[in-house]
């Protein structure tokens, strides 16, 4: 009934019963510069790989960037290299059966009724919808001024829920730590920045921590903070 979409880690999907379900929303936390955007390519290319149609949404990167390391995921070919094997992308790209919108929107102009806008264009078009990635929420345009900010942020995250409810997909996001996440080695629920809220909507919640050490070796740590499908609290 919860239709989940496999976020490729055979562990995670083990602990979240096959993935993110419909209408549920996923978060992953951590600091500038840990990989947040390519953790939600992954998640994305992983869906395309199945055959299923993803709509990305980018608020920080150019699309041309997004869709690049689409390329890299899919193909494992490095970024570095793309340009030079682009033969070789084409043939690989052009045998997956899923489908890929990236729509790029400029820092804090979007908010969730513009996605929504955007979605709703597609369905009329004809166009599936399996999944949904914001990156990230924290750049969203909030739909209601507030005084706080982090009421604002609550708000932007219940409307991102209420967006994977409507369209009866998973919409996965990001969002940015406090300083205390920058060098932790476990990033917790605590190190989420500015709005605690989001913890309270979120179904799934996992960090991505990267030490100095961790870059150069070229590793780093996924900690699965909160789980509704299963078991939470579990480093990898």
């Amino acid at each position: 009934y919860r239709n989940p979409v496999s976020t490729g880690w055979p562990k995670m999907d083990e602990l979240t019963q096959g993935g993110l379900g419909r209408g549920e929303l996923g978060v992953v936390i951590a600091p500038t510069g840990a990989g947040k955007s390519m953790a939600l390519v992954h998640l994305g290319a992983e869906a395309v790989a199945n055959g299923l149609s993803v709509v990305h949404y980018t608020l920080e990167l150019q699309d041309t960037v997004v869709a690049k390391r689409y390329d890299s995921c899919i193909t494992e070919i490095p970024l570095s290299e793309l340009d030079s094997r682009k033969e070789e992308v084409l043939d690989i790209v052009k045998n997956i059966e899923g489908n890929l919108i990236v729509k790029e929107y400029p820092t804090k102009t979007a908010s969730t009724q513009t996605l929504s806008s955007h979605l709703d264009k597609l369905r009329m078009h004809g166009k599936k919808i399996d999944m949904i990635i914001v990156d990230y929420g924290d750049l969203l345009r909030p739909v209601e001024r507030r005084k706080e900010k982090r009421n604002e942020l609550e708000s932007i995250y219940e409307e991102l829920r209420g967006l994977a409810q409507e369209y009866q997909c998973p919409i996965w996001t990001a969002s940015q730590t406090n300083r205390s996440g920058l060098n932790a080695e476990v990033i917790t629920m605590e190190s989420i920045s500015e709005a605690f809220s989001k913890c309270f909507v979120a179904d799934l919640i996992m960090s991505l921590s990267r030490t100095v050490e961790d870059k150069n070796t070229n590793s780093g740590r996924i900690f699965v903070a909160k789980n509704r499908a299963g078991r939470d609290g579990l480093l990898f």
